[in-house]
C-alpha cells in the first residue's frame, strides 16, 4: 500500500493508527496531530452529510444520524473535491444499515434529499418562455414526435412510501402530527430559478417525465405514462412542468433525406 493510500485509509478510519512516517516541524507528537486532524476531516464530512440530510437526520435524531454518518465516511470516503458531491451513495448505506430498518423509509427520504442537492447545484440552462411553449404545441403539425427537453434539474423519485408526505412533514411546525407514510408516493423534484421545489406527482406522471428525460418522444412517453396508470393526466402533467419553467427545449420530429 502506498503512503497516499495508508494515510487516506487511515483518516477516516479512527481505530486505525497514525501512518509512519509523519513528522512535525515543530516538534509536536505526530500522532497527536494527526488525531486533531483526523478529528476535524470526520467532524467536517459528518456535517456535510447532517446538511444535505436534514429530514433524514431529524427521523433518527442527532446521536444516532453521526453514528450512522460516521460508518458510512468508514465504507465510503470522499472521491471528489467537491463536498457538495459526497454522500451520493448514503441513501443505499442506509438501506442495508439494519439499525435504520425500525424506519422503513428512511432510505428513500435520504433519496429525495440528494436529489435537492442535485437539484441545487445542477447546471443552469435558460427556460422557454411559458407562452411560447403553449403556442409551439398548439402549432405543431406532428405532436406525437415533438421531444421535450427538461431542465438539468428535474428528476423523479418513486417509493413505496408517502416520500413526499413525511419530508414536508418535517418543513413545517406540527406536521409530523397528522403523517401518514405508509402509501406508495412519487415525487418530482426541480430549481425554479435559485428555488428548489419538492411536488408529489402520480406514478403515471413520473413514468412520463421520466421518459422525456431520456429523450423519448411525446407520444411514446404518454404510453409509457398509461401503461404504469390508466389515470394519466397530461394536460395536468405538462401544466405543472410549464407553469415551473421545467422545459429549455423543444425538438420536432427530424425528417430523414432520401
Amino acid at each position: 500500500m502506498s503512503h497516499h493510500a495508508a494515510f487516506a485509509n487511515a483518516l477516516v478510519d479512527p481505530g486505525q493508527a497514525c501512518p509512519e512516517g509523519l513528522f512535525s516541524s515543530n516538534g509536536a507528537d505526530p500522532a497527536s496531530r494527526f488525531a486533531v486532524y483526523r478529528n476535524n476531516v470526520h467532524s467536517s464530512l459528518v456535517n456535510a452529510l447532517a446538511t444535505a440530510y436534514p429530514v433524514t437526520l431529524q427521523l433518527v435524531g442527532d446521536e444516532f444520524f453521526r453514528a450512522m454518518a460516521g460508518l458510512f465516511i468508514q465504507a465510503c470516503p470522499p472521491t471528489s473535491p467537491l463536498i457538495s458531491e459526497y454522500g451520493s451513495a448514503f441513501s443505499a448505506f442506509i438501506q442495508d444499515f439494519e439499525p435504520a430498518a425500525s424506519v422503513p423509509y428512511l432510505a428513500d427520504v435520504a433519496r429525495l434529499e440528494r436529489l435537492r442537492v442535485r437539484a441545487y447545484h445542477a447546471a443552469d440552462a435558460e427556460p422557454l418562455e411559458q407562452h411560447s411553449i403553449l403556442q409551439a404545441l398548439q402549432g405543431q403539425t406532428d405532436l406525437g414526435k415533438l421531444r421535450l427537453q427538461l431542465h438539468p434539474s428535474v428528476a423523479t423519485l418513486n417509493s413505496t412510501y408517502a416520500v413526499v408526505a413525511v419530508w414536508a412533514a418535517h418543513q413545517t411546525e406540527g406536521g409530523v402530527a397528522t403523517l401518514n407514510p405508509w402509501h406508495a408516493q412519487s415525487a418530482l423534484v426541480l430549481r425554479q430559478g435559485l428555488a428548489v421545489k419538492v411536488f408529489a406527482i402520480d406514478s403515471g406522471s413520473a413514468a412520463f417525465i421520466h421518459s422525456l428525460h431520456h429523450g423519448t418522444a411525446l407520444e411514446t412517453a404518454v404510453q409509457h405514462a398509461l401503461e404504469v396508470s390508466a389515470e394519466f393526466d397530461l394536460n395536468q402533467c405538462l401544466t405543472l412542468l410549464i407553469s415551473h419553467d421545467a422545459i429549455t427545449h423543444l425538438h420536432p420530429e427530424q425528417k430523414v433525406s432520401p
